[in-house]
């Protein structure tokens, strides 16, 4: 039989494609490589050519392409080598990576399509725009992660005009999340290059450095908020020149601003947010009126569960306007930097909201007393307590909280119990107000803070340089803040927490420092005992048993070993 050899100009075809590689499409045939303009194929499918090409070693890149391209080409998704078709092998950009082929793909450099995929979308946007420049196969994986993409987290340089973020979301026409860190100032431009091209979006998140400036004022706010109908959430700082704003939205949940200043006007109508954070600027110049605010949460948003209010002119009204709101499904109330917030404001919070698992009243004039109504009210039901910067609090008071709260696992107490004066030198000109108000509040010196607790997870004393003794029993505690707790005697302190992960210990002597990673290690270090012990049927002596007779289930044995692996770590920077 003679041997098959194959025309021409149908060799000469392959072979320069296979040599130098074309660089845009082709108006060829997908089957046979001949030209399309007057061209009736012969070749019906792939499969049949390859069966009526015999095996010759002169015709193996002709007739026996590999299976990577053969798997590429096979019906019912013919595609052409270099076609202009923008789907990527019929794969639904919302399908898992696993959707890829795992054969090795030639126009991908190599890899596989499904590790390809993986590798790429772990790239920040800059390092995906330069990976779609290695070749063909890649700038296509990379088109296709920018149309899945559901979420976005870019930073905006310092200088950089608009067009540069309108040209990423270009990209990702089907964006969810978007999260912008801009370096650059922010205004209404910004947020209509946002709504323009982000259709779908949920999650909005505008965060300000120090060197940009936030332009948006309150009425472009709030047609942003009315036009973006499927906006769940909305996290934005820097918010100075907001003035006044209305909010009228049906599917906003989630209500972040910080840095406000004195707003003329503030309505919230939202009937699904369920979380709020207001934030103000630390002046005392600031002329919002909170507890009109705050009526007018109570009344246009009724299903508040998480609620943070951070302001010097918080007072007892707008807690008592807030508790006359009557929010039955309220679970976290945080009031931050209200010196006029009282025990009475305390007994108004716990007579209206009987259920809440964390509240904070840091900055407060709350007093042991407070403490004790806290403790009577929320004993079930509280895990997070944070009394921070609250000048009338001492030790009894914190003793007893620990001891009336057993689901307590979080409680912060930094600068509560403060020597007479006291005086922080990192503090913010923010804060200068509150550690004032502290220092005239003088402490009994050389208090004792003994806590023994089975739930504890983390505890902040920052800044208690009025306390001198300290004794933790706590299985669960994992991070402990002492810092600048200048006075604690390191033969006063003892730390049974065998779960310690982290102990901050900055601005304390250099004796606490070593007494902290003594107890620490030593913890540890009676941990690692290899075999049990066991006493002698008398009484008298206590011997290891041996290896081949120990009972321990693996499960113990694993636990220990975990145990024996784990460190703590004393961080003193």
């Amino acid at each position: 039989m003679q041997p098959f050899h194959p025309e021409p100009h149908i060799a000469a075809a392959v072979s320069s494609d296979a040599k130098g590689g074309k660089k845009r499409g082709t108006y060829n045939c997908g089957r046979c490589g001949l030209p399309k303009k007057g061209h009736d194929c012969s070749v019906k499918t792939p499969t049949s050519a390859s069966s009526a090409t015999p095996s010759h070693s002169s015709l193996s890149a002709v007739s026996a392409p590999s299976s990577a391209s053969a798997a590429r080409r096979s019906p019912p998704h013919l595609r052409r080598a270099l076609s202009f078709d923008d789907d990527a092998g019929g794969l639904d950009p919302s399908e898992p990576a696993d959707a890829w082929p795992e054969a090795a793909d030639p126009d991908s450099a190599g890899l596989p399509g499904n590790l390809l995929w993986e590798v790429l979308r772990r790239l920040p946007p800059a390092r995906l725009l330069t990976a779609a420049k290695v070749c063909r196969g890649w700038r296509e994986m990379t088109r296709t992660l920018w149309r899945a993409a559901e979420e976005l987290r870019l930073r905006v340089p310092a200088r950089v005009q608009v067009g540069f973020v309108a040209s990423m979301l270009q990209k990702c026409p089907g964006i969810v999340k978007l999260s912008l860190r801009m370096a650059s100032d922010v205004d209404s431009t910004m947020l209509a290059c946002i709504a323009f091209s982000c259709p779908n979006l949920a999650f909005l998140d505008i965060s300000i450095s120090d060197t940009a400036v936030n332009r948006i004022n309150g009425g472009e706010l709030g047609r942003f908020v009315a036009d973006k109908k499927s906006l769940k959430s909305l996290k934005m700082e820097g918010c100075f020149n907001l003035g006044g704003f209305v909010l009228c939205s049906s599917s906003l949940s989630t209500l972040w601003l910080s840095d406000l200043f004195s707003l003329s006007k503030m309505v919230i109508n939202c009937p699904q947010l369920r979380e709020i954070s207001l934030e103000f600027a630390h002046r005392e110049n600031d002329s919002t009126d909170l507890t009109t605010m705050v009526e007018g949460l109570g009344r246009s948003c009724p299903r508040l569960q998480n609620i943070h209010i951070s302001s010097m002119r918080l007072s007892h009204a707008a807690v008592l306007a807030l508790t006359a709101a009557q929010l039955r499904g309220l679970r976290m109330l945080s009031l931050v930097l209200g010196s006029e917030v009282t025990d009475a404001s305390v007994a108004a919070i716990a007579s209206s909201y009987l259920n809440l698992e964390l509240l904070d009243l840091s900055g407060s004039s709350v007093s042991d007393s407070g403490i004790n109504m806290i403790c009577n009210v929320f004993s079930e039901t509280l895990t997070r307590l944070l009394l921070a910067l609250c000048p009338n609090v001492t030790s009894s008071g914190i003793q007893f909280a620990t001891a009336q709260l057993p689901h307590l696992e979080l409680m912060d107490c930094g600068m509560t119990i403060c020597e007479p004066n006291s005086y922080n030198p990192t503090a913010d000109e923010n804060n200068c107000k509150l550690r004032k108000t502290s220092i005239t509040n003088l402490h009994l010196t050389n208090q004792k803070l003994i806590i023994k607790h089975s739930c504890l997870k983390k505890l902040s004393l920052w800044g208690c340089s009025g306390l001198d003794a300290l004794y933790l029993n706590c299985p669960q505690l994992n991070d402990l803040n002492l810092n600048s707790c200048r006075n604690l005697h390191p033969e006063r302190l003892l730390l049974q927490c065998p779960s310690l992960e982290n102990v901050h210990a900055s601005g304390c002597q250099d004796m606490l420092i070593g007494a902290i990673q003594s107890q620490v290690c030593n913890a540890f270090t009676a941990m690692e005992n290899p075999s049990p012990c066991k006493r002698l049927p008398d009484g008298s002596k206590r011997v290891r048993v041996p290896h081949l007779v120990n009972t321990e289930s693996p499960e113990d044995e694993k636990k220990r070993t975990r145990n024996k692996k784990r460190l703590c770590n004393v961080l003193v920077d």
